[in-house]
């Protein structure tokens, strides 16, 4: 599972870019009515909840690779944590919720709209999620550079 734990870092920024780009796909659509963005945002959407879920898996192995986290570091982590899977579940039921909606054709202006602004509220979660992970990457950091400091 070391592998898991380091691809974290390279990984999690591909479902952050989909999921922050999917609700501008859904505007665009709101606006043209054009079926491609329709479908685009459909796949950014899919693409950034198939991407979370990897993220969350290997950030969870990520974490468990670390010793010695302070008890900052955990706080840290639980908000981190809290937000990713709270990203991961929310556009899960967004991409059901729509493509149930495209499926059967009840795809209206009213509907993208509502869409668009819970796209938006999930983009919220990502924006947490990844505020709590740059912290937790600089605890990483500052660990690092304690244990070399003792070690010396």
């Amino acid at each position: 599972m070391e592998f898991l734990a380091g691809i974290h870092p390279k990984v999690v920024h591909f479902p952050i870019a989909f999921l922050m780009l999917y609700p501008i796909m859904e505007l665009i659509f709101l606006f043209t009515s054009k079926e491609f963005f329709s479908k685009a945002a459909m796949l950014f959407l899919a693409i950034g909840v198939v991407g979370s879920l990897f993220a969350v898996l290997s950030g969870n192995q990520a974490f468990e690779s670390v010793r010695n986290w302070t008890g900052e570091g955990n706080e840290i982590f639980s908000s981190h944590q809290k937000f990713a899977n709270l990203t991961v579940w929310y556009f899960l039921a967004l991409l059901v919720s729509r493509y149930f909606l495209f499926v059967k054709k009840k795809l209206n202006r009213l509907i993208i709209s509502v869409i668009f602004v819970l796209s938006l509220l999930g983009g919220y979660f990502v924006y947490q999620a990844g505020n709590y992970g740059g912290k937790l990457a600089d605890q990483v950091v500052i660990n690092s550079i304690s244990n070399t400091e003792k070690e010396k």
